[in-house]
């Protein structure tokens, strides 16, 4: 029996090209592709930390509910300037704001990674990232809205893309900062059973 029919299949809960692209570059494939979409508003007096980490937790449970028989990996990104956090603008002029609110300072970005097992065990992690941004100049602020890099992407950016040239410094994890932080995802993965690279 090969390694791949011996194993529990992988589920990632989650649409994100920029999620599955990571777990390639690890050398994980998920056996599926299952997102699930839920409420993502902060509770009150929530922390970023917590809200990254319930709302993976959430995503986890949800699609684990659908998948019983198979590993079920989630994860959430959140971006906060203080305890202020900016979710995924609906519309440009969110976006211009969210960027003109991140120019010339500091934010970090959480990312939380919920990984439910067929066993009933489950394992969350929380990354936490540091990002400083330049001060944008109107040009770079049209530069980044006009990329459309925006729509979906929590902050309105993504450091992958066009905004990563307005990175002036980074303390933590790239990968958490693109979306899913792949030592705490391996370390999941490994220390529940998965069968990781």
């Amino acid at each position: 029996m090969s390694p791949a029919a011996a194993r529990p299949p992988l589920v990632l809960a989650s649409a994100s090209p920029r999620r599955q692209e990571l777990l390639a570059q690890a050398g994980v494939t998920p056996d599926t592709i299952d997102p699930r979409d839920i409420d993502e508003t902060p509770l009150k007096g929530e922390t970023p930390r917590l809200a990254a980490l319930r709302l993976a937790q959430e995503k986890a449970r949800v699609a684990g509910a659908d998948h019983a028989e198979a590993y079920v990996l989630a994860a959430d990104t959140v971006v906060a300037v203080g305890r202020r956090m900016l979710g995924k603008p609906a519309t440009e002029g969110e976006a211009r704001a969210m960027l003109g609110l991140l120019s010339g300072r500091g934010h970090r970005v959480f990312t939380g990674v919920c990984l439910t097992c067929p066993d009933g065990r489950t394992a969350s992690r929380v990354s936490e990232t540091r990002v400083k941004f330049k001060r944008l100049s109107d040009g770079e602020m049209e530069m980044l809205l006009a990329s459309g890099e925006w729509r979906g992407a929590a902050g309105a950016y993504r450091i992958q893309g066009r905004a990563g040239a307005c990175v002036v410094s980074l303390i933590g994890s790239y990968t958490g900062v693109v979306g899913l932080p792949l030592y705490e995802t391996m370390g999941l993965l490994t220390g529940l059973g998965y069968p990781a690279p």
